[in-house]
């Protein structure tokens, strides 16, 4: 089986994935973490050195590679990754399931100003600024996020909570 998480920044992808994971015995993959693993070198550092456009495109190579190779795994995306190319088309057909983990603009934002300096996209917005920008990137990202299988509404939820909710739907 194979799950996908996917979601905006902060939204639990890699905390949930890994839970996810070990209850069911699966492996867990980061694809942020597997491109930093391909490429020697951070997002932030792809980022600043190629470019976002570089970067989108190892995205998709990598996410291809990823989903055809392994069989038994949940993988977490980057919060951009549905939403470029045919990313989200790619998920639906290579994974048993995607689930898109949906959070409230006012818990995003603050979660994300308390690791700004790990996030290219936002490192340089005050936290006053955060929620304009989150509304904005969800409006434009949800239309991609919405195709997923599954929506777990994540707000005033546990880890754990999150967790059981995906495996009954599994």
């Amino acid at each position: 089986m194979k799950v996908v998480l996917v979601g905006y920044m902060a939204s639990g992808k890699s905390s949930v994935g890994r839970s996810l994971a070990k209850q069911m015995d699966m492996e867990f993959l980061d694809l942020d973490e597997y491109i930093e693993a391909h490429e020697k070198k951070t997002i932030e550092a792809i980022f600043a050195d190629k470019g976002e456009i570089y970067f989108r495109k190892l995205e998709h190579q990598l996410l291809g590679q990823v989903l055809d190779e392994k069989h038994n795994m949940v993988l977490s995306t980057g919060g951009g990754t549905p939403c470029y190319g045919k990313n989200m088309d790619t998920i639906l057909e290579k994974s048993d399931n995607s689930v898109y983990l949906q959070l409230p603009i006012a818990v995003l934002a603050d979660r994300i100003s308390k690791e700004k300096e790990t996030r290219p996209l936002v490192k340089n917005l005050s936290d006053d600024e955060l929620p304009k920008f989150i509304g904005k990137h969800l409006f434009e990202r949800r239309q991609f996020y919405a195709n997923a299988k599954h929506t777990i509404d994540c707000a005033h939820k546990s880890l754990e909570e999150v967790v059981t909710e995906i495996k009954k739907l599994l």
